[in-house]
Formats: structure tokens, C-alpha cells, sequence
């Protein structure tokens, strides 16, 4: 018996290439867009191991969970790191990227996170651009929770490496990943004798045997099912249209922050300034004494299918996060999370508006 999801022909050389043209349109880059047959952290960790070693020195910005990480893996490739840490209810500023780049001159590799949909702000790449190719450092950024959901031009905002994965407001599979690479990139990998080679985690590798080959011969055999999923995205937001698909993030977020204020039940907006909040997910405080893990169990036991989780790691027990986007970028969804949130909150003896949310809701989205 025949599957269609089994029995499929070889993913050509040709339409691999294909698809991957079609990311950097997404990405309207000219740089070469490097396909990679695995979860985001895979592109971010090659990025890192290719672009610092011993005796370079990086600046590393910690806005939420994935800065620590690419702040272990800088250290393990021996550079020095400055950790540029502040409060996950915020979003950096470009001020603050100049000042520690003016406190190190020899930082040469710059690490930053667009949009930090485990805290739910956003960062002003655009402004960081500029200070990072004033200052010459190479510039990495994490855009896995930004791509589809606002603005992200890697060339126009002097981006060296821009890393980003399906499965968020792109609406795809986690398995498949992508990052666009600089030409001067790829001479600091190219100089760094302790860049992966013959590895998995080799971009180097795709450089010469890939690119500088004419894309006639992939490396290995692609993730099939993952690479058709991640054409569909594309078929997907270009018939929607890029434009389309940011505002609907940008309305869902916009209707969830002033739905969960006028909710009430002791709800408050997680990150400060709306200005920084991402349009991936809305994160909500708890009030004091209030479990936001326990909040979302009840929530998800009246619903499962809601995109609604508690926040991660210490902040499992204050922070609720919607996560809407992809699919999920809907009215209806915002809702229907808003209203089973406010039964659990009513649940545990909190008073809540549920009408005044959904007026909110309403009358937000279209102006959004």
C-alpha cells in the first residue's frame, strides 16, 4: 500500500536550491541562504563554533533563556564574553549595545535575540545594526521567533548571520532551519582554524561542497518531509502576502495585551512597554500568590488545543504566556484563551471582566 507521505521521490538538488531561493526572498537578502536539516540551534551553534574562537572576544545579549545558551557556547570556543543581561520584562537599547562596545573595543562578534518568545519582548535590531557595523563586529542574530511575525531585513540592518526556523509564526515544522550568511562571514570562518569541518554543525562545509559547487550536489540526504512542509509555509505566506502575515501578528498581540488588561483577575502585561512586547506571544504576570502553572492546567483542562503555556524554568510560577502565532495569529484564538483564562482566575476566587475582554478584543483588532 501506498503513503503519500512515505512514498515520496528524492527531493532533488535543483528544488532543494529551489526552496532555499525562496528563503532568502523572505529574507529580501542578497547574501547566501544556507538550508539546514535540523531545529534552529543547530544554524545558531554552527554560527558560533565557525565565527569565535580563542583570542576573539564577543558581546553577548541576554534578553531571555536563549542568550545564556549562546553565551556557554561562546566560552566553550574559548573567547572572551561580555554578557550584556538585562531584565526579561525589557527590551536592550541600542545606547546600551554602544556603551559596551566602546567600554571593549577588540569584542569582534556581536549575539543577539530578535524576539524572545519565552519572555515575550522584542529588540530594535534595526538601531542595533547600526552600532554593531559601526563598531565592525560581526553581527548574529536569532530571528527564529521574529521571521513572519514584523520586520526582519538581515541586509538592510546590517545583519552578518540571520538565523531562523519554521515553527513558530511562519507556521511549520521545527525541524528544518535556515541562516543567511555575509561574505565577510564566511572569510571569519573560512580564517578560523577551529571552525567545524567534515561536521554536521559545518557551515563551512555547505559553503564549499554546496555553494561554491553550483548547488548541483547536496551533502546528504535532506529532511524530505520537513523541507515540502517548509515550501508550504512559503506557499502560505506568499499567498497571504509578508505584509498580511505581520499584521495579523501584530493585531493578535496588540488585542491580547489590551484584552488581558481589561480582564482583569489580576492580570498584568509581563513586559512593560508595549513598544518592546514581540507579536509571537503575549506573557502575563500572575498575581502574588497566584500559580501561573496551575492557571494554565485549569485553562488547558477545559480546552487543550489552546496556545497557552506557563512560563519556563523559575518563571513557571508567575508568567503565563499566549502563544499566537502561526495559525494560532487569529481573533478567535485570543478569545477563547483570554475567556479560559479568566474561568481559571475566576476559579481561584479572582474577579474578572470577561465581557470587557472581549470588547477590548474587538475593538483593538481592526485598529491594530
Amino acid at each position: 500500500m501506498t503513503h503519500p507521505l512515505l512514498d515520496l521521490a528524492p527531493l532533488t538538488a535543483a528544488h532543494f536550491a529551489a526552496i532555499e531561493r525562496r528563503v532568502a526572498s523572505l529574507l529580501s537578502t542578497e547574501q547566501d541562504v544556507v538550508i539546514t536539516q535540523g531545529e534552529a540551534l543547530l544554524p545558531l551553534e554552527g554560527c558560533i563554533r565557525s565565527g569565535a574562537r580563542p583570542g576573539s572576544a564577543a558581546l553577548n545579549v541576554v534578553t531571555g533563556p536563549y542568550g545564556q545558551t549562546f553565551g556557554n557556547w561562546l566560552r566553550d570556543c574559548g573567547a572572551a564574553v561580555f554578557d550584556l543581561t538585562v531584565p526579561f520584562d525589557t527590551a536592550v537599547t541600542a545606547e546600551q549595545i554602544a556603551r559596551a562596545l566602546d567600554e571593549h573595543p577588540e569584542i569582534d562578534f556581536v549575539s543577539l535575540v530578535h524576539a524572545e518568545a519565552a519572555t515575550g519582548n522584542t529588540n530594535p535590531v534595526a538601531e542595533i545594526g547600526e552600532v554593531v557595523r559601526s563598531h565592525g563586529a560581526l553581527f548574529m542574530l536569532d530571528a527564529v521567533a521574529s521571521v513572519g511575525a514584523e520586520p526582519l531585513l538581515p541586509d538592510a540592518w546590517g545583519v552578518d548571520l540571520c538565523v531562523i526556523g519554521a515553527q513558530k509564526a511562519m507556521g511549520g515544522p521545527a525541524g528544518v532551519s535556515a541562516v543567511s550568511v555575509s561574505e565577510r562571514a564566511w572569510e571569519r570562518f573560512a580564517a578560523n582554524p577551529a571552525a567545524p569541518r567534515r561536521s554536521y554543525l559545518s557551515l563551512l562545509d555547505w559553503k564549499e561542497r554546496w555553494i561554491d559547487g553550483g548547488r548541483k550536489a547536496l551533502l546528504h540526504a535532506p529532511a524530505q518531509l520537513e523541507m515540502l512542509a517548509l515550501e508550504a509555509c512559503l506557499d502560505r505566506i506568499e499567498a497571504e502576502g509578508l505584509g498580511a502575515v505581520e499584521a495579523r501578528h501584530r493585531a493578535a498581540a496588540t488585542a491580547a495585551r489590551a484584552g488581558a488588561i481589561a480582564l482583569g483577575g489580576g492580570l498584568e502585561p509581563y513586559v512593560h512597554a508595549a513598544r518592546e512586547a514581540a507579536p509571537v506571544a503575549t506573557t502575563l504576570r500572575t498575581p502574588e500568590g497566584v500559580d501561573a502553572s496551575v492557571v494554565v492546567a485549569k485553562a488547558l483542562a477545559a480546552d487543550p488545543s489552546l496556545p497557552l503555556i506557563a512560563g519556563g524554568g523559575a518563571l513557571s510560577k508567575e508568567m503565563i504566556r499566549v502563544n499566537h502565532y502561526g495559525v494560532d495569529a487569529q481573533r478567535g484564538v485570543v478569545e477563547s484563551s483570554l475567556a479560559a483564562l479568566g474561568a481559571a482566575l475566576s476559579e481561584a476566587g479572582a474577579r474578572v471582566d470577561f465581557e470587557a475582554a472581549r470588547k477590548a478584543v474587538t475593538e483593538t483588532w481592526p485598529s491594530a
